[in-house]
């Protein structure tokens, strides 16, 4: 028996009613598989017997329109904040989730400064809003912790942590600019392939270096211009 679920319309006008339920109660996620995909969940109440479950409850959103909003679902043995529509035990909805002395909040504000804000999930994927003065940064992490991108606010940099590999791709073009600064690319072994023609320009001096040997292959002709050619 599924408690307090009816099927009989919750209100009709002039009928009587049940006494409502005023303000809010506390809750138990116990059900996160809504049939219809509204992003619903069934709960229990510590005042009321183990077993007996709510109907389906709305979950209660910062945004949510026609396949859009803020979505961040729920799981099962949550603690909830639970309101009821016209007071109806029938028409529970969730309007926030809660914290306790078990389910911990996933950072702590010790020194009451409320620098850190941080969005995470079952897996521990993370994503930290510093604000703290002078150290201000972003920080998003997978689970492991080894993958990362910090935005640093004060040093003006982005770093970019992959433990193993990194891929970019663009349908488009690809442009790395570092201004005024170096480019340096570190590797074993280095590939760089162009399916039509390719130019390295150097505003000053130029140099390849080889520890071993270096091989220069053109299908047609080689041109080679330089106001001075030094070969040793």
């Amino acid at each position: 028996m599924n408690g307090f679920e009816l099927l009989e319309p919750y209100y009709e006008p002039g009928r009587r009613r049940e006494a409502p339920i005023h303000g809010v109660a506390i809750g138990v996620v116990t059900n996160t598989q809504d049939p219809e995909g509204l992003g619903r969940v069934r709960l229990k109440f510590p005042w009321l017997a183990e077993a007996d479950e709510s109907n389906w409850a709305r979950v209660a959103a910062p945004m949510a329109g026609d396949g859009r909003g803020v979505y961040f679902g729920l799981e099962v043995d949550d603690e909830v904040l639970v309101a009821f529509e016209h007071g109806s035990l029938e028409r529970p909805f969730v309007v926030g989730a809660l914290w306790n002395g078990k389910d911990r909040p996933p950072a702590e504000n010790d020194d009451g400064k409320n620098n850190v804000r941080v969005i995470k999930s079952r897996s521990g994927h993370t994503i930290v809003l510093d604000d703290t003065e002078g150290a201000e940064k972003i920080t998003i992490a997978d689970g492991t912790g080894k993958n990362t991108i910090v935005i640093d606010g004060p040093a003006g940099s982005i770093a970019i942590t992959s433990d193993k590999d990194l891929a970019i791709q663009a349908k488009g073009g690809v442009t790395i600019d570092a201004g005024d600064g170096d480019l340096a690319i570190k590797c074993k072994a280095l590939s760089v392939e162009a399916r039509q023609s390719f130019a390295i320009t150097g505003g000053q001096d130029g140099r390849v270096e080889a520890q071993s040997g270096l091989a220069l292959e053109c299908l047609a002709g080689i041109d080679m211009n330089s106001g001075a050619l030094e070969v040793r």
